[in-house]
């Protein structure tokens, strides 16, 4: 193995702070990648990594060497993506996470034409609502919908899901059709949800001439995941807040009702983030732009709000 390989290597252990993730991610033996960082450690006359038997850390000139390694494998890629045309066959894995109903109701079903596009490309495909550490899992992209939090990430912003509200027909029929925000206080129940990182639970929002408000709707329930929120929705628990996409079959099978139509939540953000590098991959690119058309038509344009 050469010295190139082991700094990579290297690399990759230090990013994933363990030695069997590294292996899995750059589809390596474990034993491989010890012994390449054991002769980079030999090599240089200098220990690279702390072993223990929870995780990996960087010693003082693992540190060193990692700010030095990762400008040279930058440039790198870039002499070899100069005398590589555009047409080159996309292969390899490919790993990204999304929302579990994004993963279920858009990408699952249009994966097979994606696939036959590229045959060569393996796809690992993660369904979470939480916050990952891209580097550390060994993330290549993540579908984020929501503001958010200051990232050391590249964000890719695709556009705005429309935020609808909605009941069954049973609820509606045992609580009464609301008309107006004010009427949600007045006997009626939202299913609460939870936000599966800072655990609080969501108010009940609208917008109004461009201003975002809130109102107070009891919830006997609370959830923390979408499948579980639309569920107790079907089952005429509550009321939801929901992006249209998630639930129009339900709405054409009657099986949801759509309320208060001049009274939604504000659009919600939809973003695509991943590490930042000076080259993106082929198969990143190929999977963005894919991506990019297949969620288009369910985007609205953005919304204006007042401050």
């Amino acid at each position: 193995m050469d010295k190139l390989d082991q700094l990579r290597i290297f690399v990759q252990v230090a990013d994933m702070g363990s030695f069997i993730k590294a292996a899995n991610a750059l589809d390596l033996p474990r034993a491989s990648v010890s012994a390449a960082v054991q002769e980079l450690e030999s090599s240089l006359a200098t220990r690279l990594l702390h072993r223990t038997t929870r995780r990996v850390q960087l010693t003082a000139d693992g540190i060193q060497l990692l700010d030095r390694v990762r400008p040279l494998l930058g440039d790198v890629e870039d002499i070899y993506s100069l005398f590589q045309t555009r047409q080159k066959e996309v292969s390899g894995r490919l790993s990204v996470d999304v929302p579990s109903r994004i993963a279920r109701r858009l990408i699952a079903p249009a994966l097979p034409g994606f696939l036959r596009r590229y045959p060569r490309l393996q796809l690992g495909l993660g369904s979470t609502d939480r916050a990952i550490d891209l580097v550390r899992e060994g993330v290549d992209c993540v579908v984020r919908v929501g503001n958010l939090n200051d990232s050391s990430l590249v964000v890719h912003p695709l556009g705005h899901f429309a935020v609808i509200n909605c009941a069954s027909p049973e609820y509606l029929r045992a609580k009464g059709i609301p008309g107006l925000p004010d009427e949600l206080g007045q006997g009626h129940e939202m299913v609460g949800y939870a936000s599966p990182t800072t655990a609080r639970e969501q108010p009940w929002e609208f917008v109004v001439e461009g201003e975002l408000r809130s109102v107070a709707v009891a919830s006997q329930v609370v959830v923390n995941n979408a499948e579980s929120y639309i569920a107790c929705c079907l089952a005429g628990i509550g009321l939801i807040q929901i992006p249209r996409f998630d639930v129009q079959h339900l709405l054409d099978r009657g099986e949801l009702v759509e309320v208060m139509p001049d009274f939604c939540a504000a659009a919600m953000p939809v973003s695509l983030l991943y590490p930042h590098r000076r080259q993106r991959s082929r198969r990143l690119n190929a999977f963005i732009e894919w991506f990019e058309a297949l969620i288009r038509p369910q985007l609205v344009p953005k919304p204006m709000l007042t401050a």
